[in-house]
């Protein structure tokens, strides 16, 4: 039988678990590199905190050390789980955390239409956020990230300087079921198409679209599988031997590209656009076979999501943690290319620690 102290703890951990939960409207932002919280450390509690992500790549590895570094600053207890085997490893993962009885957790959800449930259930008994990719029409708290359909026209605006005469062009992503990669595709379509503003536009990943300058020949998604991603890169120019563009849209896709290319004996003949900070692709644009990439900072991602969930743990609301009443912590995206991919790329390694 639990003692009073016990039950009075539970139900203020789900009194604050039901607080403030908002949904992502894309508004005002949180700075990035700001610290969410201050005094933190000001706590009877260590915190216990579980970092999920969507599966496993470079982009997380960053991710993973910032959620450290966040843990380190608010003396937090941190676990950080990867699944390699899509949903359903996910789904353990979140109720393994559960189970262990944790503060808070920060997903990005595999497939947001199809986990409300299990995520509303996570929310019940925890502080739950997410964090690279939204779950808008679930009980999470507040939305960690970019928003990923104007980081998509980002990522079109170095597709049209790199083909300003238009041409074919191959968009690859790992999966079309996240929030964030249905964004970032949608948001290169219409950017380059000369398209308005518009994140409800959805045009279907199996058709080609023909329109003005420009042939975008299909989506190629992977579902994480880097041999299926660089076969789906390969596939595409032995079907498109004209092929002018590829665009790669999570953190592997591009090397996985430049792979397929050098095979090829294609590489620097056909502009390559990327997503996120892989090494290859910062190596890329310095050797000039990647035009420029648009990176998130999937470092603020873990360190940022750490401590709100430490702050949440110990007692204090969203306004106080300073997130924006729509419940959006924007950390803005950024385009590399030639001129500014050494500074990028010094900064990345210094919160790595490798220099």
């Amino acid at each position: 039988m639990k003692s009073p102290s016990c039950l009075v703890l539970f139900l203020v951990t789900l009194a604050v678990a039901f607080t403030g939960c908002t949904k992502n409207q894309g508004g005002d932002s949180v700075t990035a590199n700001k610290p969410a919280i201050n005094g933190a450390s000001a706590s009877t509690a260590k915190p216990r905190v579980g970092y999920v992500t969507n599966g496993v790549a470079s982009f997380w590895v960053i991710a993973e050390a910032g959620a450290k570094q966040g843990g380190q600053e608010v003396d937090a207890d941190v676990e950080v789980l990867m699944p390699a085997e899509g949903i359903s490893d996910q789904k353990r993962m979140i109720e393994d955390l559960l189970t262990k009885g944790v503060d808070g957790i920060a997903v990005s959800p595999i497939d947001p239409e199809n986990q409300t449930e299990l995520l509303n259930k996570a929310a019940k008994y925890a502080n739950l956020i997410t964090q690279d990719s939204d779950a808008p029409d679930s009980n999470r708290l507040c939305y960690v990230g970019v928003d990923n359909y104007t980081a998509g026209r980002m990522c079109g605006e170095l597709v049209a300087e790199a083909m300003p005469d238009g041409g074919k062009l191959a968009i690859f992503v790992g999966r079309m079921e996240q929030d964030n990669a249905r964004g970032r595709r949608q948001g290169v379509i219409d950017e380059i198409l000369g398209r308005s503003v518009d994140p409800s536009r959805f045009d279907a990943p199996n058709a080609e679209i023909k329109e003005g300058k420009w042939h975008i020949v299909g989506t190629y998604t992977d579902q994480f599988d880097r041999a299926q991603g660089k076969a789906n890169a390969e596939d595409a120019m032995s079907r498109h031997p004209d092929l002018d563009g590829m665009v790669g849209l999570f953190a592997y896709n591009p090397p996985l590209m430049l792979e397929a290319l050098k095979q090829g004996n294609k590489l620097g003949k056909v502009k390559v656009i990327g997503f996120d900070e892989a090494d290859e692709t910062l190596q890329g644009i310095k050797d000039g076979t990647v035009y420029g990439t648009v990176v998130q900072d999937p470092f603020e991602y873990g360190r940022q999501s750490v401590i709100l969930l430490a702050g949440l743990a110990r007692g204090k609301t969203l306004a106080e943690l300073g997130v924006p009443e729509d419940g959006f912590v924007n950390i803005p995206a950024r385009q590399i290319r030639k001129d500014n991919v050494d500074e990028f790329w010094a900064k990345l390694k210094r919160n790595m620690g490798e220099q």
